[in-house]
């Protein structure tokens, strides 16, 4: 009986050491306590739902490296570090939680220490701020939120209705233990009111994981081929692509020095920075245009050494020796290569024609030696389309007849593309 008084009263010790940095037994309330317990509650769950939020929409944070990379000219996975970051704060908030909890269920006072208000207050912050940097600079993504609920709400309902079960003793020890009716009404209704929202929300989740009849799988589009598993617009990585049954290849296509077209998401100076070794090879080169170099000066150049080594996409484990050693030696393809594997696996092709230039006459334009190059390949003409963001000149071939038409449009404003999942 002693010891476990003993190890109880160790433990409570403990409990207001981490929550209160009070290590004596002080029964003198905060002003204000419970409204920090409130407090506390409020930017956990912002927190759990900020982490949410950066889950869901890891698919996409090489849009927010290479944003960082444009500025920085350095590539840095900054996503990871704000996953990190978040789940630290999430993890913090939670466990702060519980020993607020723990406090209510040892009627122990609330007495938040004045460090744990300045991390929360600088946590409520870094979400705000996050958020706000969410909806300015990437406001596209929250429909990838709002989309994952339809898989995710089941079980986040499932979830929350456990939570709710578990706190509920604490819930009507507090209820009792209230000295004014107004706190009793307040606890009582903020309770029912949470407990209707989460016994009721089901009736207004649409999702397949509840419903008899499935849609259709959709579509792959291979983005860059099947960035995750190779070096993005590398032959290795549009083969990886095959392998989950893409319908299309979506790629970038360049015009080099002697106006053949290769494949390179990067435009502008430096575009070869990221992605190739052209800082070793070509000393002093390295802010070059496009039009700097020929295509057999890019083929000389290494374009999956970044990958093995920055694993962007943290997935580099997941591949075999060979496979790594394939990816290190990748090289810059040319659209031709592309072509002849998209002919031969019967699989569609979108592309984006980068740095177009205003030309005097079609035949001297980045789109005719792009043209020419598929008219050579001999791939059918309905399996190609261009996606271009300036006035271009393009033709397509319709009973040999070769048309040419001036469009002040973007021929496809935007394709839907599923990056291929692994």
């Amino acid at each position: 009986m002693w010891k476990k008084t003993t190890m109880f009263s160790i433990g409570r010790t403990c409990l207001r050491g981490i929550y209160s940095c009070q290590w004596n037994n002080q029964n003198k309330r905060q002003n204000r306590a419970c409204c920090w317990f409130s407090f506390l509650s409020f930017v956990s769950i912002l927190a759990l739902s900020w982490m949410y939020v950066c889950f869901i929409a890891f698919n996409d944070h090489n849009d927010v490296n290479w944003l960082a990379f444009k500025t920085l000219k350095k590539w840095v996975s900054w996503y990871m570090i704000v996953m990190v970051v978040s789940a630290v704060l999430a993890t913090y908030c939670l466990l702060l939680l519980v020993f607020g909890l723990l406090h209510l269920a040892i009627r122990e006072p609330l007495n938040l220490h004045w460090l744990h208000k300045v991390f929360l207050i600088l946590g409520l912050l870094s979400v705000t701020l996050g958020t706000a940097g969410f909806c300015i600079k990437w406001e596209e993504e929250w429909k990838t939120v709002y989309l994952s609920f339809q898989a995710t709400a089941p079980f986040l309902q499932l979830g929350a209705v456990v939570a709710l079960t578990l706190i509920s003793w604490l819930v009507f020890q507090s209820y009792h233990r209230a000295k004014t009716a107004a706190c009793k009404v307040f606890i009582m209704m903020t309770f029912l009111v949470v407990s209707a929202a989460v016994f009721l929300c089901p009736l207004a989740i649409c999702s397949p994981c509840i419903t008899s009849n499935l849609p259709p799988k959709p579509a792959l589009v291979g983005h860059r081929g099947a960035p995750m598993m190779a070096p993005e617009n590398t032959m290795m990585s549009f083969r990886k692509s095959i392998e989950c049954d893409v319908v299309a290849f979506e790629t970038d296509v360049q015009l080099s020095e002697d106006m053949k077209p290769f494949l390179m998401h990067d435009n502008g100076s430096s575009f070869l920075l990221r992605t190739t070794d052209v800082k070793d090879k070509f000393l002093g080169r390295d802010g070059g245009m496009n039009t700097n170099f020929t295509l057999q000066e890019l083929q000389t150049l290494n374009a999956g050494e970044w990958f093995v080594r920055t694993d962007p996409f943290q997935s580099v484990s997941s591949l075999s020796k060979q496979e790594k050693m394939e990816a290190s030696n990748q090289k810059v393809p040319s659209l031709s290569e592309l072509l002849v594997m998209a002919k031969k696996h019967n699989v569609s092709l979108i592309f984006d024609l980068k740095n177009e230039k205003n030309s005097t006459g079609f035949q001297k334009s980045d789109s005719y030696y792009t043209t020419e190059t598929i008219k050579k390949s001999g791939i059918s003409q309905d399996k190609v389309i261009i996606s271009m963001k300036f006035n271009i000149y393009f033709y397509y071939i319709f009973r040999n007849i070769l048309v040419c038409r001036f469009l002040n449009v973007r021929i496809l404003k935007h394709c839907f593309l599923l990056s291929v999942l692994f």
